[in-house]
């Protein structure tokens, strides 16, 4: 008989139960994860990509909020960008910590408390969001909004430690998507706003997220749970650090969720900037801003379907292919002041940042499976070997989502510089270009070149 610990009637509960902590949890077990398990974990993953979603979208709040700064305001395009880059900066810094307070304090315990912290950058906004506000002002309250960055690392720290190995594929890919759809949520709701009552109230915005944030709260307050076997390994993480794996997979993480992330903050201001004839207000920016992030964001999954059936390196090295393909089609449509072959090429960055979102996740754990069968095969023990694997193919997920969020920093500063020094985009297209050529280029040297060191499987 399981002894799971279960508040809200999905499984048995023990006599020893502490409120929604689960103090017995064997997924790996068939039986255990038959007779409850999964409704319980199930439960939890929907009340985490809720939360997980609202916090992408207080993130990239400042995507948006950026277009209501009018002529009012008095700020430069270089200035927007500034307020774009240091909310990437602060999310990006947090994944780190965020990923081990799940294991401190409790998935659901954290969960609502990471939640709740979201109120403060939008009643900061809320505030100060006004003609007249300093630059200096408005930096230190976008800065606050970073939070909303961490909830995405320990929100698949936390789904990571209730579902078996066999299943975890698809509830990590379920919750990253979740998750990255705040992104085009968030732009929806500025066209939204911009169309009903207009540029003049950004606040009308800020403040809807107020009670969806308490809702996501709310709701993970009765509904997760928190898991007593869940446990730091910090000696993981100085063990995965010397592995070079480590470093190939944080770079290409940057090319893939790192452009994910950084054009979800930047596209509306560089439509704004580079065809201002084409739109003349915000309104007309919003309406093709959501597109691309909409369509990474539901695409991440198909990336991961495409990794298990040809391999994560093959996808991940042809995807930043494409992903070069697309830029230089960027770049041709600047030069050209082509607005239709400009949206295209944009698109097809989105989408295929997050094909590459899910195809590189897949190749993390597969590098340590594929290390772990070679010492197997050498004489080591499976069950020690393959729990090695998991140990460090998780902590090299918490390193690389962090890594790679920065990604979106230095895609917003190379658009800041290009339109600072000369009045457009095309040499942040060109450094874009020339990253996904090493990216692919770093892809077939360790991973798939037909000679030389490489792991079999990725």
């Amino acid at each position: 008989m399981t002894t799971l610990i279960d508040t809200t009637g999905d499984a048995p509960a023990s006599a020893s139960a502490r409120s929604h902590w689960i103090d017995d949890w064997r997924p790996e077990d068939e039986r255990f994860w038959a007779d409850g398990g999964d409704k319980v974990a199930k439960r939890n993953l929907i009340f985490s990509i809720l939360s997980e979603h609202i916090g992408f979208s207080v993130w990239t709040m400042w995507s948006v909020l950026v277009l209501f700064l009018g002529p009012a305001y008095g700020f430069a395009p270089e200035d927007k960008f500034l307020l774009t880059i240091v909310p990437a900066l602060v999310g990006s810094t947090l994944r780190l910590p965020y990923t081990f307070a799940v294991a401190k304090f409790g998935g659901r315990n954290w969960t609502v408390s990471s939640a709740l912290l979201l109120i403060v950058p939008l009643v900061f906004a809320l505030f100060v969001l006004e003609p007249g506000v300093s630059l200096s002002t408005l930096l230190v309250v976008s800065a606050v909004a970073g939070v909303g960055g961490g909830n995405f690392a320990s929100s698949m720290a936390n789904i990571n430690t209730f579902y078996p190995d066999r299943f975890k594929g698809r509830a990590l890919g379920l919750n990253a998507g979740g998750g990255n759809l705040g992104v085009p949520v968030v732009q929806l709701a500025a066209l939204l706003v911009l169309a009903t009552v207009g540029a003049a109230h950004p606040r009308v915005l800020i403040g809807a997220y107020i009670p969806l944030v308490l809702g996501a709260a709310f709701m993970a307050w009765r509904k997760m749970d928190n898991l007593s076997s869940a446990k730091n390994d910090k000696r993981a993480m100085r063990d995965v650090c010397r592995d070079p794996n480590t470093w190939v997979m944080s770079f290409l993480y940057i090319g893939t969720f790192g452009s994910f992330i950084g054009f979800g903050f930047a596209f509306g201001q560089v439509l704004q900037v580079q065809f201002s004839a084409d739109f003349p207000t915000p309104l007309d920016a919003a309406y093709l801003t959501f597109l691309g992030p909409l369509l990474g964001s539901l695409i991440r999954p198909v990336g991961g379907v495409m990794a298990d059936t040809w391999g994560g390196a093959r996808v991940t090295f042809w995807n930043f292919v494409a992903m070069a393909a697309g830029a230089l089609v960027v770049l041709i449509a600047s030069l050209q002041e082509s607005l239709a072959l400009f949206v295209v090429g944009f698109t097809a960055l989105f989408v295929f940042s997050g094909i590459g979102n899910g195809s590189t996740y897949k190749m993390i754990p597969a590098i340590f499976r594929a290390k772990s069968a070679a010492l197997i095969v050498g004489g080591a023990d499976r069950t020690i070997s393959d729990r090695e694997a998991r140990r460090l193919s998780g902590a090299l997920i918490g390193i690389a989502g962090a890594i790679g969020a920065f990604g979106g920093v230095l895609v917003n500063v190379a658009f800041r510089q290009s339109f600072l020094e000369t009045g457009a985009g095309n040499a942040a297209y060109i450094a874009f270009l020339v990253f996904y050529g090493a990216c692919f280029a770093l892809t077939w040297v360790v991973y798939l070149r037909p000679s030389g060191r490489r792991l079999a499987g990725v």
